[in-house]
């Protein structure tokens, strides 16, 4: 697949310098320059919002929905029980983690070979809640010109005043965050009750405080510079765009020449003169989060947003131009070749993703909602009554992964007349017993020094909760 070459329109005084012949120094970091992002109506930043405002819900919602006596979502990591709406997990089941991880994984390289980084424009949290710090911004220091006018002016009551209102909502805000996202692993109804009280745990002040600080920072000030310099996804999605990639582009043949015109000149009369369709305002720019001239081509720090192109729509609409001179497209759309929508490396991404997508499913309904393990005992090989039994002992653990509690069925196979002391164990739900049976069988049924022999456990409830175990039985020949 061909790569989308990428633009690095960063000025450098580096191209001057090598120029002239001089010695040329680069910076790794490029000292920041405060991004003002002016607030922009239109169907991709409504679309966005719906899905910022969603998500956010959903996060500070559901540690508070409860199923049953616990919460919907619960990680415990003391108990090591991992609860998610109707289903329990715990350790031993790890690999369904993975298997999620990868799940993500591929669902990503899908999007992004399909449409870019549209993730990162509408459902990144890092984006989600810089967005929604900018727009608290927005209403309490009012629009991005009066925002550069207040932070140009000198210091007055008016401007400590609106200064410290907002980082106190957004300390709030980020407060909220890191109480809620320990509300994951401790359950919230108790932990905000014990946080206003000074009873919760040090661990839980300290995982708060964490969060609220990471979020107030990330979110507040650092914003653009985490998707630039500390998110790896912007470095490596040009390995997995293509020329047949959706990206926000801007049509230069439609666009150039561009320049400031009469506005009462309609659409063909600027053509004929020759004028491109831009007329240079700069809301494209005023309007990016990163702060990009998305007119300079591809470059990595665009998060496929789309507030340029509703930015961009608005004009045309007031000069009464078509729409689209910003819009979502490909590379090979732009220079009039055709796009080929369904190309093999996203056929290839989508089948694997459908694929381990149905095996996790499969998976999930298909789990054994039981964890058994038999060891046999070491120490002690085997022993031999007075009567010629020879006996071996084994250690059980059995945990219940059920959310009701079992009673289940032991029994031995392998070897004729088998016996155990112990026929059944009960396990309430979600806990584990240890228990340890002896297996006992007549002398004269050992053939050879070791037996392969079955230890079984079943579920008097449910005959489908089932698991064998294979082990070995060890005894002495009879001449």
């Amino acid at each position: 697949m061909e790569k989308i070459p990428s633009k690095d329109v960063t000025p450098r005084q580096a191209d001057h310098q090598a120029a002239q012949g001089e010695a040329v120094t680069q910076e790794m970091y490029a000292q920041r320059k405060h991004i003002y992002v002016r607030e922009i109506k239109g169907f991709f930043q409504k679309l966005r919002r719906s899905a910022n405002w969603g998500l956010m819900l959903a996060f500070f919602l559901l540690p508070w929905i409860n199923i049953g006596d616990r919460p919907a979502i619960w990680f415990d990591l003391p108990s090591r029980e991992f609860h998610i709406f109707f289903g329990t997990f715990y350790p031993q089941e790890f690999v369904l983690l993975s298997w999620l991880l990868i799940i993500c994984a591929f669902g990503l390289f899908f999007i992004t070979v399909f449409a870019g980084r549209v993730w990162c424009g509408y459902t990144c949290p890092q984006s989600v809640w810089t967005f929604l710090f900018i727009w608290l911004e927005h209403r309490i220091e009012g629009p991005r010109n009066k925002r550069i006018k207040l932070d140009n002016q000198p210091l007055t009551g008016e401007k400590l005043r609106r200064k410290t209102f907002k980082h106190v909502i957004w300390l709030l805000i980020a407060f909220a965050t890191g109480a809620t996202f320990v509300g994951y692993f401790t359950p919230i109804r108790d932990l905000m009750p014990d946080l206003a009280t000074l009873q919760a745990h040090g661990w839980s002040y300290f995982w708060v405080g964490f969060f609220t600080v990471f979020t107030y920072l990330n979110a507040g000030w650092l914003r653009e510079q985490v998707c630039i310099y500390m998110c790896p996804y912007a470095r490596f999605q040009s390995v997995m765009f293509d020329r047949d990639t959706l990206i926000v582009s801007y049509d230069e043949n439609r666009g150039e020449p561009r320049g400031r015109r009469k506005r009462s000149l309609s659409h063909e009369e600027a053509r004929a003169e020759g004028h491109g369709d831009c007329i240079d305002c700069d809301l494209c720019v005023q309007v990016c989060p990163t702060g990009i001239d998305i007119r300079d081509g591809l470059q990595y720090e665009c998060i496929s947003c789309a507030a340029c192109i509703d930015a961009c729509d608005s004009v045309m609409d007031k000069m009464g131009y078509p729409r689209g001179l910003i819009r979502y497209t490909t590379e090979n759309a732009l220079e009039s070749k055709p796009t080929h929508i369904l190309r093999p490396r996203l056929i290839g991404y989508l089948a694997a993703l459908l694929v381990m997508v149905s095996a996790f499913a499969w998976a999930v309904n298909d789990r054994m909602p039981l964890n058994f393990e038999a060891e046999r005992e070491r120490n002690d090989l085997y022993q031999v009554t007075r009567d010629g039994q020879i006996s071996n002992v084994y250690n059980l653990m059995v945990r219940n992964l059920d959310q009701r509690d079992h009673t289940y069925q032991l029994s031995a196979s392998g070897l004729d007349g088998l016996t155990l002391d112990q026929h059944s164990i009960s396990v309430p739900a979600g806990e584990s017993r240890s228990e340890v049976v002896t297996v006992t069988v007549d002398g004269d049924a050992i053939q050879q020094p070791s037996h392969d022999i079955v230890l079984t456990i079943e579920s008097e409830r449910d005959d489908s909760i089932r698991l064998d175990r294979d082990t070995r039985f060890i005894g002495e020949l009879r001449r």
